[in-house]
């Protein structure tokens, strides 16, 4: 149980005592105001005086609900470990912890705070080679595709369980997303039965090749949900600065299905990609590339989906399956994939809108 509210602060948002104990012994909070904008968490920037004196501002992020931990703790050991491998990449993690408001328990994240810029598109040059330097050097300690805690792709925890298998830690995190997405959508058997296919068959075959015939990965660690909305430009450095981290160790290609989504902006441009490449190839078969990342953009329109009951992700998901399970595990109780809603020919862009939690 947290020992209750810091008294005598500015702004319009109350600050726990536990937050504050994860600040430098001594600091005073003089204000909290609400920051930025978040559809599961709240959020907020915290103005303080450190002992030697001088000024700082910390970035708050507050979760309540089944995945409130995960969101925290995983931020907080995802901003940890992009940190210690390309430094200043993501705001300098300071703590996460708990505490009780009188009507639930909150679990939270604290770092500092970066005042940003989110319309200018990153550059392509030193953001990508950033991003490379992160996947090259980021690698788990034991060789195997997972994490060590639970994270959060939006709302949603991550499995995380240690695989040597990259084909089954991509699984067990598609079978997450696919549960997450009929709890929120409802049941619709064909697109179950093409779930099935692609688990089954196309997974095995497109992912499993990896590893096989003497080709090998190495689990990189990812940012996890590397997008527009999660990429600003740092005011005082004109650095480009990630959050909202949910680290695995996977393969690194995963990290860009994102980008192949609706509601892509900057990065729908090839350049990003092809500056990308010139850091890291493709993995062999290079040739299946594009099908791989049609595989990977699955996972976040699913995401989007559950988290957005209603919306076309997930008719967009169902034809992007269809897609795979003809090329790579054809099936006559299948329907037919749609050339005709496919977004990678039709160019169809559908902004992404993030509602502020109340």
């Amino acid at each position: 149980m947290s020992p209750g509210w810091v008294l005598g602060i500015g702004g319009n948002i109350p600050i726990n005592q536990a937050v504050l104990n994860v600040m430098p012994n001594g600091t005073k909070i003089i204000s909290a105001e609400s920051s930025g904008v978040s559809a599961w968490a709240r959020t907020a920037k915290i103005s303080v005086i450190l002992p030697d004196g001088s000024s700082k501002k910390y970035f708050l992020k507050c979760a309540t609900g089944s995945s409130a931990r995960a969101l925290t703790e995983g931020e907080y050991h995802s901003a940890t470990a992009i940190n210690d491998v390309v430094t200043g990449l993501v705001p300098k993690p300071v703590g996460w912890g708990e505490y009780h408001d009188g009507k639930s328990l909150v679990y939270f994240f604290l770092g500092d705070f970066h005042d940003m810029d989110f319309s200018a598109a990153p550059d392509p040059v030193s953001f990508v080679s950033q991003i490379a330097e992160l996947h090259q050097r980021g690698t788990s300690s034991n060789g195997q595709f997972g994490y060590p805690v639970p994270t959060v792709c939006g709302k949603m925890e991550r499995t995380v369980t240690w695989e040597s298998s990259w084909a089954k830690s991509f699984t067990h995190q598609l079978k997450d997303v696919i549960k997450y997405d009929n709890e929120a959508n409802g049941a619709w058997p064909q697109f179950d039965a093409a779930c099935e296919q692609l688990i089954n068959v196309v997974i095995p075959r497109l992912l499993g090749v990896l590893q096989s015939e003497g080709r090998h990965i190495t689990p990189a660690l990812i940012h996890g949900d590397l997008w527009e909305h999660n990429i600003g430009t740092d005011k005082e450095t004109g650095k480009s600065v990630l959050f909202d981290p949910g680290c695995t160790y996977a393969h690194n290609e995963m990290e860009f299905g994102t980008w192949r989504c609706t509601w892509a902006t900057h990065f729908k441009s090839p350049v990003y990609m092809q500056h990308y490449q010139q850091h890291i190839k493709p993995s062999a078969p290079a040739e299946e590339w594009d099908d791989r990342n049609r595989l990977y953009s699955i996972h976040p329109y699913l995401n989007d989906s559950a988290g957005h009951p209603g919306s076309q992700s997930r008719k967009i998901a169902y034809n992007e399956m269809l897609y795979l399970c003809e090329k790579y595990g054809p099936s006559d109780s299948l329907e037919k994939y749609d050339p005709e809603t496919d977004i990678s020919i039709t160019g169809a862009h559908l902004p992404f809108v993030i509602k502020q939690l109340e």
